[in-house]
């Protein structure tokens, strides 16, 4: 079995069929999703750089799309079958190379105690996110994270 070496990057037009693929199949992990909505999210994201996909050769195996309302996280998802492989360990790394130095980085994510929450809420710590106030994020209870850099 060859070893490819996972690659982050920004995507392009021809990434948008595979990451829409992705968010098909994770759709379940973030409530409130409405794909036609999202597709139109991703195109502009992606016509103004703020969207990252890491590849595994030619496989699309995560994506990251940046907030264009906070600096951070938008949407961040790893392919199943992927997971556990520093996928999105690595595209966390690219987004915090690209955002301002010196700017604080949020993510939504699900509240403590939320079955949904247990892995990224654990992901989000170990890179150093702390836990900020509760909101609630297309009708669904949330909790804002912030890895402070400024």
């Amino acid at each position: 079995m060859a070893v490819h070496q996972v690659v982050v990057g920004y995507a392009v037009d021809a990434d948008v069929e595979a990451w829409m693929e992705l968010a098909e199949r994770v759709r379940d992990a973030f409530p409130g999703l409405a794909l036609d909505a999202y597709r139109e999210t991703l195109r502009r994201a992606v016509a103004d750089g703020r969207a990252l996909c890491a590849k595994d050769g030619e496989a699309l195996v995560g994506v990251l799309l940046l907030s264009d309302q906070h600096n951070g996280i938008g949407f961040l998802a790893v392919h199943p079958r992927n997971r556990g492989r520093g996928v999105a360990s690595a595209l966390v790394r690219r987004m915090l190379e690209v955002l301002p130095a010196g700017e604080d980085v949020h993510v939504t994510t699900y509240r403590e105690g939320d079955p949904l929450g247990i892995a990224p809420r654990a992901f989000y710590k170990r890179l150093g996110f702390e836990e900020g106030e509760l909101v609630t994020r297309y009708g669904y209870p949330c909790q804002r994270f912030v890895l402070r850099r400024g």
